[in-house]
């Protein structure tokens, strides 16, 4: 029994410092509602430090600033989208998830569906290509083919 505890202790030991270093955001709202939205929100706005990651899973400097901006505004009693347009203001339409249909994001909502119809276009004259008739250089290396198969059959 001492040598398993002995083991688990050795193979968790490297793991404590690791959680020393994490750190945890202690933040008391008046009522669930209040949690719920600024759940909601960090989730909707994107690091901009980290790019690939929301505000809620972002360790970065600027996410837990943004993190704690959030949480006094919804203390303050704005609404979301107060928060998010203030967010808008301050960082341009990147730092949310889900940016709006307008002419300065039109190339970002419609480029998914131009790529994937030059995707086809490239698809369907690949294909029709390779389906056309055989040209005369592959016909006379055909019979060419056949003359020398023809050859090695005879004795």
């Amino acid at each position: 029994m001492k040598c398993c505890c002995l083991a688990a202790i050795l193979l968790l030991s490297p793991c404590v410092p690791a959680l020393s270093l994490a750190s945890l955001e202690t933040l008391s709202f008046a009522n669930p509602q209040q949690e719920t939205r600024y759940k909601k929100i960090i989730a909707e706005l994107r690091c901009l430090v980290c790019q690939n990651q929301n505000l809620a899973d972002s360790n970065a400097d600027l996410a837990k600033d943004l993190r704690k901006k959030t949480y006094t505004m919804i203390l303050a009693g704005q609404t979301d989208a107060q928060i998010i347009d203030f967010m808008v203001a301050r960082y341009g339409d990147f730092v949310r998830y889900r940016p709006p249909f307008n002419p300065s994001t039109v190339l970002l909502w419609i480029s998914p569906a131009l790529l994937l119809a030059l995707g086809l276009g490239i698809l369907w004259r690949v294909t029709r290509r390779s389906r056309g008739t055989l040209s005369a250089t592959d016909e006379a290396g055909k019979a060419r083919i056949r003359k020398l198969l023809r050859k090695e059959r005879e004795p």
